[in-house]
């Protein structure tokens, strides 16, 4: 697969400008000072993404399939490993909780990669390691830009789930094998929870997100939705029948451009690769 660099310095100027420098409550203060719960996050690291793959049938697979899963496994992997590294510095329960669902995620990749014998890109899971070499950059981007403060680590969660929501959106409709579509709807599920969470918490600590991927109309209409369960595969391999507010997002098909300026030059980069 083609690849990009994407410099420390872009990323790092517009997360920076992201946040507006509007936040009140600076540093590792807040966990200590929450008066309540904060975020919402459902807890997705149960769903039994083995028995949900195993219904469909192996289905011949195009290369651009081939490469959004070689993709998607190493950028769950990024955002998994990029939280735990800001749980470290910040100690806040939110990043090792999404950490632990972006595990889910990653996971759920590779058993998609295994069924259909493909090659996995992940052959050492150390944290921050990764085969392509752009997301080990990034990775090492998005680290340094958390570590500068707890909002910053914030926006950086915010700005790693809506780079994840654009891609499974846009890898969906290359997709047409049930078994990847399905993960991808899950995880992209997965994602628009996480949105909602880091967005309450920015907000909280008095700062803004903008979007850079996905639109500002459908950014909008995910985090003034609830948290979505919906009907899926549990953890006992049953079909859950919980009605939750999962199903009710419908997404904005009219809004394929990516917003802002990193958005625009990601979807530079996708182009290019096609």
């Amino acid at each position: 697969m083609k690849t990009i660099k994407i410099t420390t310095g872009l990323l790092l100027f517009l997360v920076i400008i992201s946040s507006a420098f509007a936040y009140g409550n600076q540093g590792r203060g807040y966990g200590q000072n929450q008066g309540g719960q904060l975020y919402q996050l459902y807890d997705d690291t149960q769903v039994n993404h083995q028995q949900e793959i195993s219904m469909y049938a192996v289905e011949e697979l195009s290369q651009e399939e081939i490469n959004g899963l070689i993709l998607m496994r190493e950028e769950e992997k990024l955002a998994r490993d990029v939280y735990l590294e800001l749980y470290d510095i910040w100690g806040q329960q939110i990043f090792l909780n999404i950490a632990n669902s972006e595990n889910t995620h990653t996971n759920a990749v590779k058993l998609l990669l295994d069924k259909y014998n493909l090659t996995d890109p992940v052959t050492d899971d150390t944290r921050g390691v990764f085969t392509n070499q752009d997301l080990t950059e990034l990775y090492t981007s998005l680290v340094e830009t958390g570590s500068t403060s707890l909002l910053d680590a914030l926006m950086v969660g915010a700005t790693v789930e809506d780079l994840d929501i654009y891609d499974l959106q846009r890898l969906n409709e290359i997709s047409d094998n049930q078994d990847i579509t399905a993960v991808y709807d899950n995880l992209e599920k997965g994602s628009r929870n996480h949105l909602r969470s880091f967005t309450k918490v920015i907000e909280t600590n008095g700062g803004t997100y903008e979007p850079q991927y996905i639109s500002e109309s459908e950014y909008l209409e995910i985090i003034s939705g609830d948290m979505e369960t919906g009907t899926g595969y549990g953890a006992q391999g049953g079909l859950s029948t919980q009605s939750g507010q999962g199903n009710q997002y419908q997404g904005t098909s009219q809004d394929t451009e990516p917003q802002g300026i990193l958005g625009k030059f990601w979807q530079g980069v996708m182009n290019w690769l096609r």
